[in-house]
């Protein structure tokens, strides 16, 4: 079965194509991908302006003829902060589904992290015990802890890396006061949910997702994504505090130097680096575990879930159910735009 994920996030738009069968690892095939930042795009009463509209909608054009030419047989999209908490993010999608026929899912922030969650679980399995896992993106940072598949509890906090560095540190090489600022506010945001986050006691495990928490761990020593996903790769606490000090010095420029840190990354990297260090002084962790699934794979992972139970073939445990399964499967056509 060969899957096309549409994500629609804060810094990027990606499509993934991901060949794999119920009960299977997901395995790439192919992707599509630009960097489309549309929070750039708001107006001054938070819209997506109409530029920012037909960027989308046309890289939404581009993404479904990609999955069509691949031969995709399910498609999914999702959106997440950037389009939920613009003041016209209802609009935008009507009017994305209306021109290119291509329906968003549109993911509460708790929705967020619970999918990120599952894809932490499903990564590390059921030894991992509780997991408490830390998700950063472009507007938002999700916070979820549990002993099961999905969290017992969670939480979204307007602590995204770019939303922050836009609202607090807008100028390259910020003042020290600037960072302070941030800091204490940041501190603040986070005291709630963290106090009730500990309630549920030391975790197993700790682990952070998304490109930010990759970024800051590979600037502190984790291997390069060139190695694969299956090294170990760790975030520590005492570290990210010293990279947190020379991220308040270094420029953009300096920045984008970095060993994998992008150029359009490199500006909100000090804001998600505050935000990380102080998550994790407020939760008491040391380190976090780097894991190289999130939200898409999670979204993924469901799909696939849902096909093996909603299958009319019953389910086995024999050599090769997958290829049985697979067969039972109906190509699923992208909509077609009715504008």
């Amino acid at each position: 079965m060969r899957l096309g994920v549409l994500d629609i996030g804060s810094n990027t738009v990606h499509l993934l194509l991901v060949d794999a069968y119920p009960g299977a690892r997901p395995v790439s095939y192919a992707s599509h991908k630009r960097p489309l930042s549309l929070v750039r795009y708001l107006n001054e009463y938070g819209a997506i302006t109409e530029e920012g509209q037909l960027e989308l909608i046309a890289f939404i054009k581009e993404a479904a003829e990609f999955a069509k030419s691949h031969q995709v047989e399910d498609f999914m999209g999702f959106c997440t902060s950037a389009i939920r908490e613009s003041s016209n993010g209802a609009a935008v999608l009507e009017r994305v589904t209306r021109e290119t026929g291509v329906s968003l899912m549109e993911l509460s922030g708790e929705e967020e992290a619970g999918m990120t969650f599952y894809s932490v679980r499903r990564w590390f399995g059921w030894s991992s015990e509780s997991i408490l896992n830390l998700d950063m993106g472009g507007g938002s940072l999700e916070l979820a802890v549990g002993t099961d598949e999905f969290p017992q509890v969670a939480f979204s906090v307007p602590l995204g890396a770019g939303r922050l560095t836009r609202e607090w540190l807008p100028n390259d090489l910020p003042s020290i006061r600037e960072v302070r600022e941030l800091r204490n506010y940041v501190r603040d945001v986070l005291t709630d949910p963290t106090t009730e986050l500990r309630q549920y006691g030391k975790p197993t495990l700790a682990t952070a997702t998304s490109k930010t928490f990759r970024s800051l761990s590979r600037i502190t020593g984790s291997a390069p994504s060139g190695e694969g996903p299956y090294v170990k790769r760790v975030l520590q606490r005492d570290s990210l505090k010293l990279w947190t000090n020379r991220l308040t010095a270094m420029s953009w420029a300096e920045r984008a130097e970095l060993p994998g840190v992008s150029e359009i990354r490199a500006p909100q990297l000090l804001a998600g680096a505050i935000v990380a260090h102080e998550a994790m002084s407020a939760l008491k962790l040391k380190s976090v575990r780097i894991c190289p699934w999130a939200l898409r794979e999670g979204l993924m992972l469901r799909r696939f879930d849902h096909v093996m139970f909603d299958s009319s073939t019953p389910l086995s445990s024999s050599v090769g159910v997958g290829e049985v399964a697979l067969g039972s499967l109906k190509t699923l056509s992208l909509g077609e735009p009715t504008a």
